[in-house]
């Protein structure tokens, strides 16, 4: 199905793709990572941070577009890059809870305004972070308010445009431990997106549109 369909084609679709909720991430032990493009990940030397993020679909009249956020300038890490809402996971919480508590603390998305699908493929980031992906319907009609410790800016990107495979490039880049890194980004106006968030948006369209899916 297009990835531009009207949201109330898309939706059961969308969630047939997805695994369940109550799986809790890395099903069959399926993990993608920043690692996908370049040699295996090293060992950790750490047991990895469980994190979520929300990956927010949002139900306009043009079809489905996607909440992203750009992190503050004064954060310690990923300073100014493109990120879903999201964050470590407390102690007890879910996977799912902790993606709805981030998405409220960070940009003020109330939880009754999203509809929980299911999760896709949990990412494994460079930094020691195992996140899980949780993707949910946004009805129309909230309001956001960035968290000016967090985020930046808000916005949407066109859930088609992130969907199509010929946006996708693929770029190299330093990592702070020294060695090259290759990773999925693309750039869409203003915005580069590039890093985790590419890579399991990647990961999502390969989870819904990949050439053995039906």
């Amino acid at each position: 199905m297009s990835p531009t369909s009207p949201p109330d084609q898309l939706r059961a679709w969308i969630q047939r793709h997805l695994d369940p909720l109550e799986e809790g991430g890395a099903v069959d032990g399926l993990v993608r990572s920043d690692f996908d493009l370049g040699p295996a990940p090293p060992e950790p030397d750490r047991p990895l941070t469980p994190a979520s993020v929300l990956v927010g679909l949002i139900e306009r009249e043009a079809g489905f577009s996607v909440l992203l956020t750009r992190r503050s300038d004064t954060m310690r890490r990923h300073t100014g890059q493109v990120a879903f809402p999201g964050g470590r996971r407390d102690p007890g919480e879910t996977v799912w809870q902790t993606a709805l508590r981030e998405a409220h603390e960070e940009v003020g998305l109330h939880p009754s305004f999203v509809s929980l699908a299911g999760l896709s493929t949990p990412y494994r980031t460079g930094t020691g972070y195992l996140v899980t992906p949780v993707v949910g319907f946004i009805r129309e009609g909230f309001t956001l308010t960035p968290n000016p410790d967090e985020v930046a800016d808000i916005f949407e990107t066109p859930f088609g445009f992130l969907m199509d495979p010929a946006n996708y490039e693929e770029h190299e880049r330093e990592a702070p431990t020294g060695e090259r890194r290759r990773f999925y980004a693309m750039t869409h106006e203003s915005q580069f997106i590039w890093g985790a968030t590419a890579g399991m948006l990647r990961a999502l369209y390969d989870r819904l549109y990949g050439a053995a899916v039906a």
